[in-house]
């Protein structure tokens, strides 16, 4: 039988079933997950399977309250139109990155984070964006390209940051309506959002919103400029409305990391309807970035322990960038899991990366991928043996510098560049204190205190 039809067939059986679970959660949602288990051929999450299936004998689970808060507050028909894009990323994605990677030997991402716009209505303190350049823009026609380009290499999942997007929210939109079988994901300020716009994204179905949010009124007005938590909320409040998917992106900090990753913050965020919240530690990219905002190891270790417990209590989906490298043995960037192309259509590792060595209007996203700086990444993740110290600016300074001095790769940033070593020399001491932290985790193998990250599935191996 064609692999398309029995694509076809399980979409539309997966469907009906998710129709029934509506009704009758408690009777239907194993037969959701069963058959979704058996439209994965490639078994490539399995342990998922197992992990959910144990979760949904038990109706006060967190994760059985979690799929049913996505049954009662989303729209069936958004619903509907976000399955085709979740089932490719889900399901479709692995086999065929895995193949790609054989074929190529280079990595293959499983997302591509994409600026259409360097614009942004806000001016955020630490923010990295503005050392591009605010008057950079992609073309669609460029956009497009790029995604038509992904697809072929199995990459379905494609995130917009900036700049604000949003700017750009009529492009995105089309985007989404001519690509039908991708997700979608933008991170926003959420200032641009009126109801119109919440409209339009319940009849496309596959565009999600993260909302930038630091916390109460006081810590993220201090970031982002009085006024903007008001309109943020005015904003929450419309998407919950339209019953379309949402979350949040929270950046902690050295001022906010006890509120943001407090359990009753975390219900704060359910309660105003968010389905997932990613955290992201401040990063101090760019020449006059300041310094004082990073967290020490003992506030990391904090935002560690604060998000593991929240995730096997709270029904919502919780990622954190930097502390979950050992679900994915490391770093995920370089195109291992995911790349970043800026405004200017330089291709970046990360988008806390601003080196390049390549530009997306002068290559195909494969021939970037197979650029001198994203083979450095290729060949030396990951970058620690220790994944709970994944990331080469962040806890390997050292990885950076060699990477771009070896690649000839240059810096990204039009107004100041800034030299690795510079950069490094920002993060070695919160490095070196976050190793004797980390260190002391990572050797512990009580798998209560961290996950084992054998579990988990490693593309590279796969390809072998």
């Amino acid at each position: 039988m064609d692999s398309s039809f029995k694509s076809g067939v399980y979409e539309f059986a997966i469907k009906q079933a998710l129709h029934y679970a509506r009704r009758d959660p408690d009777k239907n949602l194993l037969k959701v997950l069963n058959l979704v288990e058996k439209a994965d051929r490639k078994g490539a999450n399995t342990v998922t399977y197992n992990n959910l299936r144990k979760s949904l004998q038990d109706p006060n689970n967190n994760w059985t309250v979690f799929i049913k808060n996505i049954l009662r507050n989303v729209d069936p028909d958004v619903l509907d139109r976000f399955l085709p894009g979740f089932l490719n990323l889900a399901l479709k994605s692995f086999a065929v990155r895995t193949e790609k990677i054989k074929e190529h030997g280079c990595n293959i991402p499983m997302s591509i984070l994409i600026d259409p716009t360097a614009a942004c209505n806000l001016h955020c303190t630490g923010c990295w964006a503005a050392e591009y350049g605010k008057n950079l823009s992609l073309s669609y026609e460029l956009l497009a390209d790029v995604i038509r380009q992904g697809k072929e290499l199995g990459t379905y999942l494609y995130i917009f940051s900036g700049g604000e997007p949003l700017m750009r929210k009529d492009d995105i939109l089309r985007l989404c309506r001519e690509n039908p079988d991708c997700v979608f994901l933008s991170f926003t300020n959420a200032t641009l959002i009126d109801e119109q716009f919440a409209k339009d994204l319940a009849a496309v179905g596959n565009f999600a919103l993260a909302i930038s949010i630091e916390g109460d009124e006081e810590h993220t007005d201090m970031r982002r400029g009085k006024g903007t938590y008001q309109k943020i909320m005015r904003g929450v409040n419309l998407l919950k409305a339209q019953g379309v998917v949402f979350g949040f992106s929270i950046c902690y900090h050295s001022q906010n990391v006890e509120q943001v990753c407090a359990p009753e913050y975390i219900d704060f965020l359910i309660d105003h309807g968010g389905l997932f919240t990613w955290f992201f530690t401040y990063m101090p990219v760019g020449k006059d970035a300041v310094t004082d905002l990073m967290v020490s190891a003992e506030q990391r270790k904090r935002a560690y322990d604060l998000i593991r417990e929240a995730r096997r209590t709270k029904p919502m989906f919780l990622m954190d960038f930097w502390n979950d490298g050992e679900y994915v043995q490391g770093c995920v960037a370089g195109g291992r899991h995911y790349l970043h192309i800026n405004s200017n259509g330089d291709v970046e590792p990360c988008a806390f990366v601003h080196y390049s060595n390549v530009n997306i209007k002068d290559v195909t996203l494969l021939e970037a991928l197979k650029s001198p700086l994203f083979m450095e990444y290729y060949k030396g993740q990951p970058w620690n043996h220790n994944h709970l110290r994944p990331c080469p600016i962040l806890d390997n300074p050292d990885a950076i510098v060699g990477a771009v001095e070896r690649s000839g790769a240059h810096s990204t940033e039009m107004l100041a560049p800034e030299d690795p070593r510079d950069l490094a020399a920002k993060t070695r001491h919160a490095a070196e204190e976050w190793a004797k932290v980390a260190d002391k985790m990572w050797a512990d193998t009580d798998l209560d205190k961290h996950n084992n990250p054998s579990v988990m599935y490693k593309e590279e191996d796969a390809a072998k």
